[in-house]
C-alpha cells in the first residue's frame, strides 16, 4: 500500500499536499482500492468557499458513489479537468495525475489536524 509520508491525511481517506497556502486533494491509495473501478468523479464547488468537512464532490465507482469531505476550509480554486474524461486516473495515480482539486487554504490551523502518514497507516491497519 502506497503511503507517502510527505503528505498529510484525512480519517476520510483523503490526502492533501501543502505548498504554501495551497492544498492539493486527492483520495489515497487505499481509499481507491475499496472503492474499486473509478467511473466518474464529480466537483461543482470550483470558486466556492467551504468549510472543513464540507462535502465538495462525489466521487462514483461501479459499486458505490461516495461523497468528498474537504480537508481543511478554503476557496477550491482549481479542479482537475483531466478527471471528467479519464476518472481511471484516480485509480492508476492516486497521488500524482489522479489529484482532485486545489484549496486556497483559509485557516493555517486546521492544518496540525490532519494526520500524518504513520497515523493513516494505524488508522487503515497497515
Amino acid at each position: 500500500m502506497n503511503i507517502p509520508a510527505n503528505l498529510k491525511y484525512t480519517k476520510d481517506h483523503e490526502w492533501v499536499k501543502i505548498e504554501g497556502d495551497v492544498a492539493t486533494v486527492g483520495i489515497t491509495d487505499f481509499a481507491q482500492k475499496e472503492l474499486g473501478d473509478i467511473v466518474y468523479v464529480e466537483v461543482e464547488t470550483l470558486d466556492q468557499t467551504l468549510d472543513k468537512d464540507e462535502v465538495f464532490g462525489t466521487v462514483e465507482a461501479v459499486k458505490t458513489v461516495s461523497d468528498l469531505f474537504l480537508p481543511l476550509s478554503g476557496e477550491i480554486i482549481e479542479f482537475n479537468d483531466s478527471l471528467e474524461t479519464t476518472p481511471e486516473k484516480v485509480n492508476s495515480d492516486p497521488y500524482g495525475d489522479g489529484w482532485m482539486i486545489k484549496i486556497k487554504i483559509s485557516n493555517d490551523s486546521e492544518v496540525s489536524e490532519l494526520l500524518s502518514s504513520d497515523q493513516y497507516k494505524e488508522l487503515i491497519g497497515a
